[in-house]
């Protein structure tokens, strides 16, 4: 070594530079993990560990020169100027850190046309619902084709989609497309860019599945939306029996491409819907009852609860399954059943979610259905409140859990907190029209009415033959006034009962007494036992409250699941000052206030 070298590597010595950088570059990896955990936790963007990353980069070298000029017999001083130039460096990072993680807490508010109409839908129905920019860390699981050869195997292929859905929403800071809104595309035409913006996601993950004997083989792409091209794709052909181990391993690749990261919020727990024995005739039965609990109609109902009771049959510890069945089972008594056969359906899902609940206390379907029945089958409101707050800190990302969280709190008076839940839960599920549905009557009870019409008209956009769609349109009507245009909507609704709530309401403040009277003689005649609520309704508009408390005294004793819209509901609101009122909120469990706006 030569003399120029020797006393170059002594003046390193005498400065401490190695010390420093060492120290410097330890606190740099403390700051960032620190800095890491907190961005997961709220969900701040990747740019905030970017700028954080370059400012501590800058300040390495600030570090190492401040060290080499002051390193005078082997210690270091360091005067005004160079920490004012140390602080500016933090104020900045700072700067940068509270910038971008103010914006990622700030509220979604998107522009009405951010969200377009499905493809046979002349007017655009957005509304509120989903980010202005789409996030990279986005993704949509379209239906999986099914190419086993058998219409009857399409279940598979769907319960296999809804798996990935399942498994993906584990990651923090991904969005995830729901089951719901994801599979409106099953074979659709549109290019990816246009299935993109629709969902609000920057990726796709399509995919194909052919099941035969014992071998599977799934084929899965992950799509970049923008503009079509590959991300990931592989091809898969197992054993049926190791079928659990590929879905993780896809899952694996996706998460694995999209640079995402398992959630460590406090409390939330990985969540899945496959039984805990792995038994996989149980877990294809349970996707069988999903599959049928989507037609959304009284048939899919009942041959769902069939399948779930299977499910729980073939394997007794299978929660998800229970859970399942706990929220068929309390649908089915709800809307489609009446007296005794009611109250078995309501005891089924009772027995349902405590089998849940005691195989699985951590599974946050378990506590959704029981919250499910606490509030619209027990009217135990608060009881439901905490158990969905519970299944939301299981599952913080669970869009589900954050519609009936709205719910309930709507119940409870509370609108303009349930207006930004069932919004939170749209930006996973922004095609769901009986979701507008419930936000519209949130937005009407906050007093935004405007946006009150469309958000229902958004949901008939989405479902036209939705059920009770028409009726709210024209209940919105009757509010303003306009008896010539709720007419025109309640003659909207599909046939059924709600079709003849909704002309019996409109007909009241319309000219034709006979035609009113009429309609509220059929309504009772028809619809006594199932519907008092409604009935309440009606002479609520006829400004007769004497008969209005009657008829919810009887929704009372009948347990009518209409008494949970009391405290947002602008039709009976318009009599909350009637002492009557608070005596039969208290009665019912619910608080005498509520937010809701001034009704007329």
């Amino acid at each position: 070594m030569n003399e120029a070298a020797a006393g170059f590597l002594a003046r390193l010595r005498q400065r401490k530079l190695v010390q420093w950088a060492i120290a410097y570059v330890a606190f740099a990896f403390a700051l960032l993990q620190g800095v890491d955990i907190v961005a997961q936790r709220f969900d701040w963007p990747a740019s905030v560990e970017r700028y954080l990353i370059l400012a501590l980069a800058i300040g390495f070298f600030v570090a190492l020169v401040f060290a080499w000029y002051h390193g005078e017999r082997g210690a270091q001083h360091v005067g005004s100027m160079e920490i004012m130039i140390l602080a500016l460096l933090l104020a900045i990072g700072g700067g940068f850190i509270w910038r971008f993680g103010a914006v990622a807490k700030a509220p979604h508010v998107v522009p009405a046309t951010a969200v377009a109409p499905p493809p046979q839908a002349a007017k655009p129905p957005g509304l509120l619902v989903a980010a202005t920019k789409i996030p990279e860390k986005s993704v949509a699981v379209l239906p999986f084709a099914n190419e086993s050869g058998k219409s009857d195997e399409q279940f598979f292929s769907d319960g296999l989609s809804e798996d990935l859905i399942t498994a993906l929403s584990q990651f923090a800071g991904l969005k995830v497309i729901s089951r719901n809104s994801a599979f409106q595309f099953r074979d659709s035409k549109d290019s990816s860019t246009k299935i993109g913006k629709l969902l609000g996601v920057a990726h796709l993950l399509e995919g194909s599945v052919q099941r035969g004997g014992d071998e599977v083989r799934i084929t899965a792409t992950l799509v970049n939306a923008g503009d079509g091209s590959i991300v990931w794709s592989q091809r898969y052909d197992k054993p049926y029996k190791d079928l659990f181990k590929l879905q993780d391993a896809i899952t694996q690749s996706v998460a694995g491409a999209l640079k995402a990261k398992l959630l460590t919020a406090p409390g939330a727990v990985v969540q899945s819907d496959r039984p805990p024995s792995g038994n996989l005739a149980a877990y294809t039965t349970y996707l069988r009852g999903v599959t049928e609990y989507a037609r959304v109609n009284e048939p899919g109902v009942r041959q769902a609860i069939d399948a779930f009771q299977s499910a729980v049959a073939i394997d007794p510890h299978y929660a998800a399954a229970w859970a399942a069945l706990s929220r068929a089972s309390a649908r089915l008594g709800a809307a489609y059943l009446g007296g005794a056969a009611q109250q078995q359906a309501y005891a089924q899902a009772r027995r349902a979610s405590d089998e849940a609940l005691q195989l699985a206390p951590d599974l946050a379907a378990a506590h959704s259905a029981r919250g499910y029945y606490l509030a619209y089958i027990g009217s135990d409101w608060n009881g439901a409140q905490s158990e969905i707050r519970r299944a939301l800190q299981l599952a913080p990302h669970d869009g589900d859990a954050k519609y009936l969280y709205g719910s309930v709190l709507a119940t409870l008076g509370q609108c303009g907190r349930a207006v930004d839940l069932v919004q939170q839960a749209l930006v996973t599920d922004p095609r769901n029209g009986n979701w507008y549905y419930a936000l519209s009557q949130y937005l009407a009870c906050d007093g935004r009415m405007a946006d009150a019409e469309q958000a229902v008209q958004t949901s008939i956009a989405l479902q036209p033959q939705g059920s009770s769609f028409h009726e709210w349109l024209a209940t919105l009507a009757i509010v303003r006034g306009d008896a010539k245009a709720a007419l025109a909507a309640a003659q909207q609704e599909p046939p059924g009962p709600w079709h003849d709530i909704a002309m019996a309401l409109a007909l009241q403040i319309g000219p034709d007494r006979a035609a009113a009277d009429a309609a509220l003689k059929h309504l009772i005649a028809q619809y006594a036992d199932v519907g008092p609520y409604q009935i309440a309704e009606v002479y609520a508009v006829r400004k007769d409250p004497d008969n209005l408390f009657k008829w919810l005294e009887h929704a009372a004793a009948a347990h009518d699941p209409g008494v949970s819209y009391l405290l947002y509901d602008p039709l009976i609101l318009r009599y909350r000052h009637d002492p009557r009122f608070a005596a039969f909120c208290k009665k019912v469990g619910l608080p005498t206030t509520t937010d809701a706006v001034a009704m007329k």
